[in-house]
C-alpha cells in the first residue's frame, strides 16, 4: 500500500533539499524562481527499529523496510490559481496525493533571494492557502450548479448534498480550509469525488538554519503560534544540513555528524513517521530464512486485508493467520518459545490487524 506525500510550498522555500534528505531519488535545487517544470517522485524507507531487532534474532538475509512515495511539487506563489508561476498544472498535482508536507522557509539567505522580497512563513502559510482555497472553491461551486439541477429534479438526497456544500462555500469564502469545516464525517462523502486540496491532511516542516536544528528559532516560532488550537504536527527540521548528512555513505560518519549537530536521530525520519501517523498507517511483519519486511496497511485492516497486500492469492485463498506480538517474539527470542508461553496466537478471518504483528499467513488458491 502506498504512502504518497506531495511536498508543497512557496517557492526558494528548501522543498527540494528536504525532499533529496528522504528520498533515493535526488533532484536538483536552484536559487531560480519556477525553474523546475515537473514534479519529483522519489521512494523513501519507513525507518522501523523493530526490523532489526527481529532480524538479531532470525538472521535473514535480507531486511526489506516499507516505502512511502514522496513527490516534490515545485514551488506556488501569489495567482498560482490563476495560472501563475508554475499555475493550474502543479495544483493539479497536489490533487493526487493522500497527504501533504508543506515546508515553511525559516532562514535568512541573501544569495537565496524570497520571492516576496522577505522571510515571513506564516505570510508564506497564508499564500499557499489562499491558492489552495481559490480553487477549492472554484470546484465547490461547479459542483454546486450541478447538485442544484438535482434538487430541481427531486433527485433523492440532492437537497442534503448541496447544503453540505454551501456549508463548504462558506467556509473557503471565509478563508478556511475545507479540513477544518463544520461537517459530520459521514456528510464528507458529498466532496470525496472532488479531492479538495485543503481537505488534505497536512504537516508543517520549518526549514530552518543549521545553528536552528535542535532549538528552533524566531521564525519557527511564529509558525508555531499561528498554529495553536489547529490539529497538526510542527517539525523543525535543518534542511541544508540534513542534506549534507544524507550524501554521507558510511553509517558512522553520519551519526557523528548528527550528534555534532546534537541531533540523535535525523528530522527527516520523524517527518517520514509524522506522515505514516498521519494517513492513519501502521505495519505489520513478516520474518523468515530468506527476508524480513515490513508491510504498510491502514489500521483497522484484517488478517485477509492484511494478507492481500503482500499478494492478492493470500487475500482470495486464506485461511488463517498465525500471530506473534513484535514484544513477545523480543522477549522470548523464538517462535517456540513464544508457544511454549501460550503467546502463539491463530486467528481468522475476522482478526484485526495490530502494529507490529508479526504474521504467517496460512492458504490455498
Amino acid at each position: 500500500m502506498a504512502l504518497n506525500c506531495g511536498i508543497i510550498g512557496i517557492t526558494n522555500t528548501g522543498k527540494t533539499t528536504i525532499f533529496n534528505c528522504m528520498s533515493n531519488t535526488k533532484a536538483e535545487a536552484s536559487s531560480f524562481a519556477f525553474s523546475a517544470t515537473k514534479s519529483n517522485i522519489g521512494m523513501v524507507e519507513v525507518p522501523d527499529k523493530r526490523l532489526y531487532t527481529i532480524d538479531q534474532l532470525i538472521k535473514s538475509q535480507k531486511i526489506i523496510p516499507a516505502t512511502v512515495e514522496i513527490v516534490d511539487v515545485p514551488g506556488l506563489a501569489k495567482g498560482a490559481s490563476q495560472g501563475e508561476g508554475v499555475g493550474n498544472k502543479f495544483l493539479a498535482d497536489i490533487q493526487q496525493m493522500d497527504a501533504l508536507i508543506h515546508v515553511l522557509r525559516c532562514f535568512d539567505d541573501p544569495a537565496l533571494p524570497h520571492i516576496e522580497g522577505s522571510v515571513d512563513p506564516v505570510r508564506d502559510m497564508e499564500i499557499v492557502d489562499l491558492e489552495l482555497q481559490v480553487r477549492d472553491l472554484d470546484l465547490v461551486m461547479r459542483k454546486i450548479q450541478r447538485v442544484e439541477k438535482l434538487v430541481k429534479v427531486g433527485e433523492k438526497d440532492a437537497k442534503k448534498a448541496l447544503e453540505v456544500l454551501k456549508t463548504y462555500q462558506d467556509h473557503l469564502e471565509n478563508f478556511g480550509n475545507a479540513r477544518t469545516a463544520a461537517v459530520d464525517d459521514d456528510d464528507k462523502k458529498y466532496i470525496q469525488e472532488l479531492q479538495l486540496l485543503t481537505a488534505k491532511p497536512v504537516i508543517y516542516v520549518c526549514n530552518v538554519d543549521d545553528a536552528a536544528a535542535t532549538t528552533g528559532n524566531k521564525y519557527s516560532e511564529a509558525v508555531s503560534k499561528a498554529l495553536e488550537g489547529v490539529e497538526t504536527e510542527v517539525l523543525v527540521i535543518a534542511g541544508k544540513l540534513e542534506a549534507e548528512i544524507a550524501e554521507l555513505e558510511d553509517a558512522n560518519d553520519r551519526e557523528v555528524f548528527l550528534s555534532d549537530a546534537g541531533l540523535n536521530e535525523p528530522g527527516v525520519n520523524k517527518l517520514i513517521m509524522a506522515a505514516y501517523k498521519l494517513l492513519n498507517l501502521q505495519s505489520f511483519f513478516t520474518a523468515g530464512p530468506k527476508e524480513v519486511r515490513a508491510w504498510t496497511i491502514k489500521r483497522g485492516m484484517t488478517a485477509p486485508q492484511a494478507a492481500g497486500v503482500i499478494h492478492s492469492d493470500l487475500e482470495r485463498g486464506f485461511i488463517r493467520a498465525e500471530v506473534m506480538k513484535y514484544d513477545d517474539f523480543v522477549q522470548h527470542k523464538t517462535e517456540q518459545a513464544v508457544k511454549d508461553a501460550g503467546k502463539f496466537k491463530v486467528e481468522g478471518k475476522n482478526y484485526i490487524v495490530g502494529d507490529g504483528d508479526i504474521l504467517h499467513i496460512r492458504f490455498n488458491v
